[in-house]
Order: C-alpha cells, then structure tokens, then sequence
C-alpha cells in the first residue's frame, strides 16, 4: 500500500528517558507507539493536528512504566500487541513478520527479542522500502537494552537473543529513520547515548555493541554494563499484563489529618516528603523518606516503596497534580497527602527531623575528622569520577538496609537529590547523618581532589 503522508512526532518523557510517538498515517489518522498510561498529551497533539488516534501498539511489555495501551484502547483504538504477550483485557496480537496496514500505512513487525522474548520492533514501509523503525527497548542509541528483567537465570539466554535481533535491525537500510523507546538515563539500558537525527547507519556506525562479531564476546559487554535497577520493575509487567485500572476510574487521593497519617503509616503506609531537599532538611516529619518531586521522582517512588503500598505524600498544593501523575505512571496509585503540610504536622505536635546541609569544603574537613562520606550514585557514575576515601553504597542497596559502620555519615550524589533519600534512610536507623549540597558537581567546582 502506497503511503501518501506520515509524520513521526516524537514524545519525551524525561521522568523515566523514554520516548513514545504519534505517527500521523493519513490526512485523518494517526497511531501511538509505546504510550505511558497519562495519555493526554499524545490526544492534545492529535486534536491539535485534527487526527484520530485509530490505534495503538506496544514493541513490548513495560517493566518501567505502566502503557498507556488499555487508555487508547477504552476511547475505541485498535490496540495491538506482540503475540508472545498475554494481555488480559481487550487487544489483539500481530505475529512476526506480519505486516500491519492502518490507513496509509504500512507497518512491519520484525521479530527482536532480548529485552523481552515477546518483543517486537515495527518497520515503516512505503512501497516496500523501509522508512523509519521503532525499536523499543532493542536497539538504543548507542547501545541496547537490558536482558536481566526477567531474572540473572534468563538474562544469557534473553542476550543471545539480543545479539541476533540488533544484527537483523542493522541489517535494514541505512537511511532507515531510528525510533527507539527507551533512551539515555533510563534503569532499561546497558548503555546509550544521544544522537541526532540517528538513522541504521549512524548507529552501525556508532554504537560499540555493532561492532561485536563474537556472540560470546558481545554477551559479556552487554552483561557487563548492567547496573541496578528499581525494584517496582519486578510488578509492573504483571500488571501491564493484567490491564492497569483506568485513570479516569481513579478517585483523587485524600487530604489525611496529622493523625490519620500517623494511624497508617503505623498500619504500613509510607510517608514520602517530595519537598526540595532543602526544605526537608530544615524539618520535616520524622521517619519521612526524602523523595523530591523532579522527573527522576517516579523511579525512586518505586524503588524506595514497596510496590502496592499506601504512599502518603508531603507536598505542596500546586505540585500534587504532578506528583500523582508521575506516581500512577508507575502503577502507585494508593496516594493520599498530609493535609496542611508540614504547619499541620508541627501544629499537632508530632516529631519532626532536621538534617544538616554541609558545603563541600565543609564535608571535606569533617572527612579528615572521621566522619564517613558515603557515595550512594550508581557503579557507572562512580566508575567516572569519585572523591578519595569515600565509602560507595549504592541508594538502591540504601534502601534494602545496607549502612555505613561510621558513627558521623555524609551523604551525596550527583547533586544532592539521591544523597538526602539516603540521608531520610539512614536517620530513620538512627545515623548521625549530614547531606551534602551540590553532590559531586559543588565538590568539583570547589577544586577538591577526586580521582578519575
């Protein structure tokens, strides 16, 4: 079929480094790939282009975000999934290799299992030539995405896959248009990089993984490069599968009283501060776990609670609307706020914390001192640059309880975000602890030693 207009828009979602698109196929339709669950921005641009979203497909299923598929599908898109998937809730499935026509449009499921077995990327086709394809979380710009989400016992296998998928991606043309899912910063990645404008060419021309021919050897730098990631991932498959509630079914969370907050979180509710650090630090309820509202705040929401929990946010009014919106994009949906913040909670009497705030130049004479400066950013970020003689934990090994033996603890990151939910972590087991501002970044900037 003759395709007589497609316009491919790309939608970033900085929170968790993945993109999703709205592929304009005629003069009066368009389909979504990989949505997130908050589709409202790929039906803003549609009505603005004056499109019908006719359907929607996912290359895989999520483990980082819920899909936004079962949304498009209850406003009447055709949602399309891969075969090897078991959705239970209305879809249908495209096999390998079968070619999809929707309006002008041709698309082509290329079989590309790694990241998942049952993933699929979709080849663009005009009169038989390939266009532009979308990835996924197969081939990333300049790298590939993990094969460890389904357990270590699978991952060797699932990279096996890997290898053969990227090499029959890198088989298409090369002015064939690159569209993957996932991107730089995302817990789904080996490695990636940015690029503009990337096509099959530039990645094969680029990307350090294309140039492995050794199957063996491309495993171990593909397994080589995976680093932690947030223990939500685990659930967020299953209920991809299961088909997530709908948003519009979702009551708004409830404004709970001082002491109701005490009663549940007693009853195993968290109580999650998303304040600027810096606020947290001057007060904040005792026992709170530092989480601030930023774009990297659903992935700590969910590795920092366990999946299913009650979480009971501080924030303030105007930010609530975002921060249930990065929170049910990753399947919390049990949210409720402190009512009143923090002047409610100081009015009723109840125990507040304080952290201490320390400069670099300061961390630095208490590290001589003794105090323990603990670096809790992740094995690559510390692999790149690291201060001499701190002790490295990572936040994610922070929350499943590791501590520092150290009486007097610092704690930092990057820039001092990660550093105070670890910080949140180890008040709450009784450490002396202080945060640093500015993370790595004011150390550098200070001229302070580190080592590369």
């Amino acid at each position: 079929m003759a395709l007589t207009r497609t316009v491919i828009h790309p939608l970033r979602d900085d929170a968790l480094a993945n993109t999703s698109y709205l592929v304009e196929v005629d003069e009066g339709h368009a389909v979504t790939i990989d949505p997130p669950r908050d589709v409202d921005r790929h039906l803003e641009l549609a009505a603005k282009l004056g499109v019908e979203v006719v359907a929607t497909l996912d290359t895989h299923v999520h483990a980082d975000y819920v899909s936004g598929a079962t949304e498009m599908a209850s406003l009447g898109a055709d949602a399309i999934v891969p075969s090897g998937s078991s959705p239970r809730w209305r879809h249908r499935t495209i096999d390998a290799d079968e070619p999809l026509a929707i309006g002008n449009m041709v698309l082509r499921a290329i079989p590309t299992p790694g990241h998942t077995p049952e993933h699929l990327a979709y080849a663009l086709e005009v009169s038989g030539r390939t266009e532009a394809v979308f990835t996924g979380g197969s081939l990333i710009l300049g790298g590939a995405a993990r094969t460890d989400l389904l357990g270590a016992e699978h991952s060797e296998e699932l990279a096996r896959a890997q290898f053969k998928s990227l090499r029959r991606l890198a088989a298409l043309p090369d002015e064939t248009a690159l569209h993957p899912t996932h991107g730089s910063g995302s817990f789904c990645l080996a490695a990636a990089v940015e690029v503009a404008s990337p096509t099959i060419g530039s990645e094969r021309a680029t990307n350090p993984l294309l140039r492995i021919d050794d199957e063996d050897a491309f495993i171990a730098a593909l397994i080589g490069g995976f680093g932690s990631f947030p223990t939500y991932y685990r659930h967020v498959q299953a209920l991809n599968e299961a088909g997530p509630a709908l948003l519009a079914s979702l009551e708004d969370p409830p404004l709970l009283a001082p002491d109701e907050v005490v009663a549940r979180v007693a009853a195993g509710a968290y109580l999650v501060d998303a304040r600027p650090v810096h606020e947290w630090a001057i007060a904040h309820p005792l026992g709170a776990t530092s989480i601030e509202l930023r774009p990297a705040f659903a992935s700590w929401l969910g590795w920092a609670v366990p999946f299913g929990a009650q979480v009971i946010l501080v924030a303030v009014e105007e930010r609530r609307r975002d921060a249930v919106r990065l929170a049910r994009r990753v399947g919390y949906d049990n949210l409720a706020f402190l009512d009143g913040g923090m002047d409610a909670w100081r009015a009723a009497g109840l125990p507040t914390g304080t952290v201490d705030e320390v400069g670099p130049v300061e961390a630095r004479e208490r590290q001589r001192s003794g105090t323990v400066l603990v670096d809790v950013r992740q094995d690559a970020e510390v692999a790149g640059v690291r201060m001499p003689d701190a002790l490295h934990i990572e936040l994610g090994d922070v929350i499943a309880g590791a501590r520092p033996a150290g009486a007097d603890v610092i704690t930092f990151c990057g820039h001092g975000e990660r550093s105070a939910t670890a910080a949140s972590l180890l008040e709450r087991r009784g450490v002396r602890v202080a945060n640093l501002v500015g993370g790595t970044s004011a150390w550098i900037e200070a001229g302070l030693p580190v080592e590369r």
